[in-house]
């Protein structure tokens, strides 16, 4: 799951609409964020196994601190309670903390029975619909299109920027879709692990983006 990621990003503005984009990006995508990071420092595993799905190269060895659910609901309870005492904006922390679950939830539709329940758990979780590519499409950019709607439904651009922003975010989100679908398999894990870092740059974008965006009615500063 990539673009599904997102779009409860963009959604999560009409619930908590002070929180900034940037947060809600950082939230929505935290576990796929630190997962390339627990890579690299040999802290969890991923082979890359060409034709294992239609969708997919990736046989996930172990991540149970990232994409366990018990782990979302950690990091989800940390990163939604810290932004509360930061922000005292409840809204927000829900959305926050809803957003990271959210994750591994969308990510059991499309995974292989690979996502454990805690570390350790005999028990993963996953329906296997990145074996259809025709459906793997469908459900990421239907998923996206109606992110992105509600988005600009409760935001409006105060000038040029806030409407190029966005959707040059959005086509390059399909762009990188489209190219990890269709596009060779990554050479080796580690380059995997660092050009996954790359979808960092998308939370900066993020509060870029609604720097040139204002709610589109009084609903306060955004933080």
């Amino acid at each position: 799951m990539l673009l599904g990621h997102y779009a409860v990003a963009f959604a999560a503005k009409r619930y908590a609409p002070r929180t900034s984009l940037g947060t809600l990006i950082l939230a929505a995508q935290l576990l796929d964020l630190l997962w390339p990071v627990f890579l690299l420092l040999g802290w969890e595993r991923v082979h890359i196994v060409p034709g294992l799905m239609a969708a997919s190269p990736l046989d996930f060895e172990s991540y149970p601190i990232t994409h366990s659910l018990l782990a979302a609901l950690v990091w989800g309870a940390v990163f939604g309670g810290g932004y509360h005492v930061f922000r005292r904006y409840p809204r927000g922390a829900i959305a926050i903390g809803a957003a990271v679950v959210l994750h591994w939830l969308l990510d059991v539709p499309v995974h292989r029975a690979d996502l454990p329940l805690w570390p350790g758990s005999s028990m993963k979780i996953g329906f296997g619909l990145w074996n259809s590519v025709g459906l793997t499409i469908f459900l990421e950019i239907s998923l996206l299109i109606a992110g992105v709607v509600m988005y600009t439904r409760v935001t409006r651009p105060r000038e040029r920027s806030g409407t190029r922003a966005l959707a040059a975010m959005v086509a390059v989100l399909v762009v990188i879709f489209f190219a990890a679908l269709f596009g060779p398999a990554p050479h080796s894990e580690r380059m995997l692990a660092v050009a996954s870092l790359a979808l960092w740059v998308f939370v900066p974008w993020g509060y870029w983006i609604d720097r040139h965006r204002e709610p589109s009615r009084l609903h306060g500063p955004l933080s």
